[in-house]
């Protein structure tokens, strides 16, 4: 199972992967946790009872002070070797994974030589006789060739389409809700065009206008209507609200053209009822 940017914020309850300090999953089945190769503000986490593999995408989880990786599936105790950068890790916890072997102790000095800044090693404080005994007769730790590559190569390409078509799909069904109106399938969303984006304001907004312009085709002309004076009063608000700044003038006159020739007539109802190229 992939850890994905939604599961994250879901668990973390927060905003933004940026945001997250502390992540608990334990139990969760996970093999893939690339996603932490964009969390580089977590600080504690809980990755244990699960199937990983891989540490290279926790090399750039430079913030990390608490690591739990009890009973996955790291094989080779080089993977430890990932979490060299971490200059700020002070507990870790890899026991009962495959690279422990048969023999612990020396699994845990060849720890130890790599991480000589830990404090406590699976549940176990270190002592300052056993770190200079892991210093000097430790094995020494290399990072597995193209580890990094190989995860990044095998989780695909990042959810970011997903993501925006998620943002597209959840606002326009959140105002169809508002509405009164039946949620549309997936199905009935066009796939994001600029999915590199996604996060950005622009991006958002444009999410948002696409949102809109789909309840659109569902509205009637008495609900179109009351859409068309919102649109009338904000662009007058937003004419009100403008600061004066060269070429804005010329904006301004255009809208209030738009303005203008867009005053409700006796026959509006009718046109939108009628007029087939509206639709």
């Amino acid at each position: 199972m992939k850890l994905t940017r939604k599961l994250v914020l879901a668990k973390a309850k927060a905003a933004d992967l940026a945001c997250v300090k502390k992540l608990n999953c334990w139990g969760c089945g996970l093999t893939d946790i690339s996603i932490f190769s964009q969390m580089t503000n977590v600080v504690v986490l809980t990755l244990s009872v699960n199937s990983v593999s891989s540490l290279a995408p926790l090399a750039g989880c430079l913030s990390l002070v608490e690591l739990y990786l009890r009973k996955n599936a790291i094989g080779s105790v080089a993977e430890i070797s990932h979490l060299r950068p971490l200059a700020r890790l002070r507990v870790l916890s890899v026991a009962e994974n495959p690279c422990c072997g048969r023999d612990p102790g020396r699994y845990r000095l060849a720890a130890l030589r790599c991480l000589p800044r830990l404090q406590k090693l699976d549940n176990q404080v270190v002592t300052e006789e056993e770190l200079a005994r892991a210093l000097a007769e430790g094995d020494e730790l290399t990072t597995p060739p193209g580890s990094l590559q190989n995860q990044l190569s095998t989780s695909g390409p990042p959810e970011e389409e997903n993501d925006a078509l998620s943002y597209n799909m959840e606002e326009t069904n959140r105002i169809r809700q508002k509405l009164g109106m039946k949620p549309l399938s997936r199905d009935k969303f066009p796939s994001p065009s600029s999915p590199s984006t996604r996060g950005s304001n622009a991006t958002l907004k444009s999410h948002t206008l696409e949102a809109v312009l789909l309840l659109l085709r569902d509205l009637n002309p008495d609900e179109l209507q009351t859409v068309h004076a919102a649109t009338r009063n904000r662009l007058q608000a937003y004419i009100a609200d403008s600061e004066p700044s060269p070429g804005l003038e010329r904006t301004q006159n255009r809208l209030q053209a738009y303005i203008a020739d867009s005053e409700p007539t006796p026959g509006l109802h009718s046109g939108l009822r009628t007029d087939s190229r509206l639709t």
